[in-house]
């Protein structure tokens, strides 16, 4: 519930379907690299459920030894197409530009390749927003490690804290937020499925960037820009 929720100095997102549709990108090279390796594909479910770790620590335990023939074959193919399937989430824009006319610190931390979360922010003319876009291999550990989160509050003289949101889709998000001593909210139209957060609980859930956006107007008071 927002009652649970302090209002925030900081904002740090997930990216991928958090603010960006990219489950159709992910599933296409993701299944690609499957066959590259002589490996049953996945339905589009599967992807759903089984991608959410970074591609060095997930790749290792899907394909062993051959791991980085792997995650060669899979990068040359997303970055291929991912410029040309990028959409963001209704509401995902307008949220951002919101947010930060109220100059909240704004920052992103991704399990997508540093490398593809920059440009992806670049073409969509996001960059302005966010003070830090932080993706796998950035930090000496990706999510749900709290050692990115912490790279994305630098020089923002915000402390982890519950004064600091950690907004995301998925059950690595809470995690992470949890790990890195913020609160955890989950932002997607889907409810919390049963057991699904048993763990690492949401603070709250809203239904995508439009709820998101509807959730922090009740806490926010404006200030100026950054």
């Amino acid at each position: 519930m927002a009652s649970d929720l302090r209002p925030p100095k900081a904002i740090v997102f997930d990216w991928d379907n958090t603010l960006v549709d990219s489950w159709e990108c992910i599933h296409f090279a993701n299944n690609a690299t499957l066959r590259h390796m002589g490996l049953p594909e996945w339905t589009l479910d599967e992807t759903r459920q089984r991608v959410a770790k970074s591609l060095r620590d997930s790749f290792p335990v899907l394909f062993g030894n051959r791991w980085e023939a792997a995650r060669d074959f899979f990068y040359a193919t997303f970055r291929a197409i991912h410029l040309d399937h990028l959409k963001p989430l209704p509401g995902s824009a307008e949220l951002l530009k919101e947010l930060a006319e109220h100059g909240v610190w704004l920052a992103v931390v991704s399990n997508k390749s540093g490398e593809f979360l920059r440009k992806e922010a670049e073409q969509l003319g996001w960059s302005r927003y966010f003070r830090r876009l932080v993706g796998a291999n950035d930090a000496s550990e990706d999510k749900p490690s709290a050692v990115p989160v912490l790279m994305a509050l630098e020089g923002s003289g915000v402390a982890p804290g519950e004064d600091v949101w950690f907004v995301g889709d998925s059950a690595i998000d809470m995690h992470c937020a949890v790990n890195a001593g913020c609160a955890p909210v989950l932002a997607r139209d889907i409810p919390p499925l049963p057991g699904e957060f048993a763990v690492y609980p949401p603070r709250c859930h809203v239904a995508g960037c439009e709820g998101f956006a509807a959730l922090a107007r009740e806490l926010l008071v404006p200030i100026s820009p950054f």
